[in-house]
């Protein structure tokens, strides 16, 4: 078959279809930003894993960046979808590329930044800390920070602040890595493995309270503010519904609360105070000690746990609220609460009941190769971090040729949990694995001195028994 050239009619009528047809498409109308988000329904946040930004929890999504685009997204009336990588660098680069709609990141404001993306009027304002090891020799002001090992985030706020410093005094040097997170560094500085890092005031509050031989030198001069960031373009919709959203919630107070949840000071002790445990063993476990040996009872596990448990979570205080939200003696979400079918976390008898009932359903879904008291261990990292960490931790030792089944080994490779390049592998992502290592070890503690309490109290309640039935003489 044989195909007839054009002729210019043909060719001028094709000509003035295709003409027509790009006149259509350019009088179509074009959706700005929100009015895409809205059609796709959908929200799509760039941001990073960390305890202050966004990671998964024991029950589902934590960390104050969520809490806020969640809030947004729900606001907007669509889903949140949230979009992992490693760095504030590497997050710039992504939503400049259009990989996102926004960067909810816990990013600070700085000269070069505002070159790059356009952000929101700030919502939260730290300071930068030089943050050392308690014991080490304390760094004063800037020349105490020369022949010091100082190491900071490639590609960061620290090192714009840094190169800042160099210039009124060149003495002062700093390596980078881009390997690991400000968490991680602070991590190797509480181990003694780093001298000095720089890292935002809301992380370290956080930190600290898992890592307790961080201590802060000093504020570096001039607050930094964070905020989420944007596209440079000149559709500024979704932009300037985040500006309000944002006002909406300051002027709420929701903002507030929601800082305070994060961010408030940390009532718990960083290190074991075993003196005033001992007195509260005396005092305060006497209200709880009849609902922890009937859950113990009821779930089959040693009512010392339990309390162990409950002294970590709470110092037994029935109406104890942690920074994220959890609640009651036992500190249950609202999710844990709903499975474990209990309706007031402040109710210690319902608090109780439910945290065993939690702890044992944990144990009944561990491995069958896990023995005691490996599996109890496991149980109670499970139960501060959730189960799917813990298997990434269970395949890493695995992969390391550790044993699995054995909590000693386990716990060695929780903490590369929050190392992207350990996390980056796993199938669930960054958790905090140091922290359920130090909650683990702490109730352990808790346990074997209430343990060796409650049969110092038996041998001398037996030794006065047999007095009293001693004949006289």
């Amino acid at each position: 078959m044989s195909i007839r050239p054009l002729s210019f009619h043909g060719r001028h009528s094709l000509t003035c279809v295709l003409l027509v047809g790009s006149l259509v498409a350019a009088c179509a109308p074009v959706q700005d930003k929100l009015s895409a988000v809205k059609t796709s329904g959908e929200l799509v946040i760039l941001t990073r894993n960390s305890p202050t930004t966004y990671y998964q929890g024991a029950t589902g999504p934590q960390g104050i960046e969520y809490d806020m685009a969640k809030a947004f997204a729900d606001y907007l009336g669509v889903r949140l979808r949230v979009k992992v990588l490693p760095n504030a660098h590497d997050i710039i680069s992504a939503l400049k590329d259009g990989k996102g709609d926004l960067a909810a990141a816990g990013l600070a404001i700085t000269a070069h930044r505002l070159q790059e993306v356009r952000f929101t009027p700030p919502y939260q304002r730290i300071w930068q800390q030089v943050v050392y090891r308690a014991g080490d020799p304390h760094p004063s002001g800037l020349a105490g920070l020369v022949g010091r090992q100082l190491e900071v985030v490639r590609d960061s706020s620290y090192t714009e602040l840094l190169s800042q410093m160099a210039q009124q005094d060149p003495q002062i040097k700093w390596k980078t890595t881009g390997s690991a997170g400000v968490e991680n560094l602070l991590h190797r500085v509480h181990t003694g493995h780093l001298q000095l890092t720089i890292a935002d005031s809301n992380i370290v509050a956080i930190d600290r309270q898992y890592y307790p031989n961080l201590a802060v030198a000093f504020d570096l001069p001039a607050p930094q503010f964070l905020a989420w960031a944007f596209p440079k373009s000149r559709d500024r919709s979704l932009y300037d519904a985040a500006v309000k959203f944002f006002h909406l919630m300051r002027s709420s107070g929701e903002l507030a609360d929601l800082k305070s949840r994060y961010y408030a000071p940390v009532q718990r002790i960083n290190t074991f105070n075993i003196a005033t445990y001992i007195h509260r063993i005396r005092t305060r476990l006497p209200l709880y000690r009849s609902q922890f040996e009937r859950a113990g009872l009821k779930y089959d596990i040693d009512w010392r746990l339990l309390a162990a448990m409950g002294y970590q979570e709470s110092w037994w205080q029935a109406n104890a609220t942690s920074p994220t939200g959890v609640r009651g003696l036992m500190m249950l979400t609202i999710d844990t609460s709903t499975y474990v079918g209990i309706q007031d976390r402040l109710d210690p008898d319902q608090s109780i009941d439910g945290g065993a009932k939690y702890l044992r359903s944990i144990m009944n879904h561990l491995s069958p190769h896990i023995f005691q008291p490996d599996r109890t261990w496991m149980a109670l990292a499970a139960y501060n971090m959730g189960i799917n960490h813990l298997a990434d931790a269970r395949r890493l030792t695995a992969s390391q040729g550790g044993n699995p089944d054995l909590w000693v080994d386990v716990a060695k490779r929780l903490p590369l949990l929050a190392e992207p390049q350990w996390y980056s592998k796993t199938q669930y992502g960054y958790a905090p694995g140091y922290q359920a290592v130090r909650y683990v070890t702490h109730i352990q503690t808790y346990y074997n001195v209430l343990t060796k309490i409650q049969h110092d109290s038996k041998v001398e309640s037996d030794a006065m028994l047999l007095k009293l039935k001693a004949p006289a003489i």
